[in-house]
């Protein structure tokens, strides 16, 4: 684990190669929950972004969409998360046909387990947002591959081909 920052004086952990998916449930757009831990059993794919229907995160739900077919035949999950909720999510889904599954991080607990929410500045202004991050586990539920400040451009098609390598490895 690698150490993110403090927290009324914990010592904050982000997950790193080599450890095993954090049991952490989020919120579906439908009303459920995921548990990442469900998705153990086969290579899991989960990418953190900052706000649906923002020209970069909207590219890059399409390009998951668009590779989802070549994920499900490699056995793959993609799951995308931000901290927009159900509703939000749902409008998303529905504006531009959005087949990759959106979660809700409700608590904040994943993004602090991978280490996502981040401080930013833009314009000079600091604030706290998502750093556009996406993470591969293997089947045994281990972090293989992270990637963190995202550029959304080819990004997709590169973790589909990480996939791909973990059936060669």
């Amino acid at each position: 684990m690698l150490a993110v920052g403090t927290r009324q004086g914990e010592t904050l952990m982000a997950i790193e190669e080599g450890d095993k998916i954090p049991a952490i449930e989020l919120d579906t757009p439908a009303g459920g929950k995921i548990a990442l831990r469900d998705c153990v059993g086969k290579p899991f794919v989960l990418y953190f972004y900052p706000k649906d229907d923002t020209s970069g995160c909207t590219r890059e739900a399409q390009d998951f969409s668009a590779l989802m077919p070549e994920f499900e035949a490699l056995g793959a999950a993609v799951l995308g998360v931000s901290k927009d909720g159900a509703i939000k999510h749902q409008k998303f889904i529905s504006k531009y046909d959005l087949t990759v599954p959106l979660a809700t991080d409700t608590d904040d607990k994943a993004m602090q387990a991978f280490g996502v929410w981040v401080e930013k500045s833009l314009y000079g202004k600091k604030y706290m947002g998502i750093d556009r991050s996406t993470f591969l586990f293997d089947a045994e539920g281990k972090l293989v591959r992270a990637w963190r400040r995202v550029r959304v451009p080819g990004h997709a098609i590169d973790v589909l081909e990480a996939v791909r390598d973990l059936g060669h490895g």
